[in-house]
């Protein structure tokens, strides 16, 4: 796997599936768009473009450590639904 920066800016997610390093957001917004089939409407791309933003977040917050055990999950969930 590809490394990830710390800025939230230059990571990207790309067709494949792996981080890429990018400048600025709009060179992530931009190639998000151009990589969207041409007869995507405006609510697919927003919806990519959020995608995208939340997978970053994530590798973000896994590599500051800020994560939740698969067992302090289950715990979380069974909690809910009582």
């Amino acid at each position: 796997m590809a490394s990830r920066s710390s800025d939230p800016k230059s990571n990207c997610i790309n067709g494949s599936g792996k981080v890429t390093e990018m400048s600025t957001v709009k060179d992530i917004m931009i190639k998000v768009i151009r990589d969207q089939p041409e007869d995507s409407d405006f609510d697919e791309i927003l919806r990519e473009l959020a995608f995208v933003k939340m997978v970053n977040r994530g590798l973000e917050d896994s590599d500051a450590g800020r994560t939740v055990s698969h067992e302090e999950m289950e715990q979380r969930m069974r909690s809910w639904q009582k």
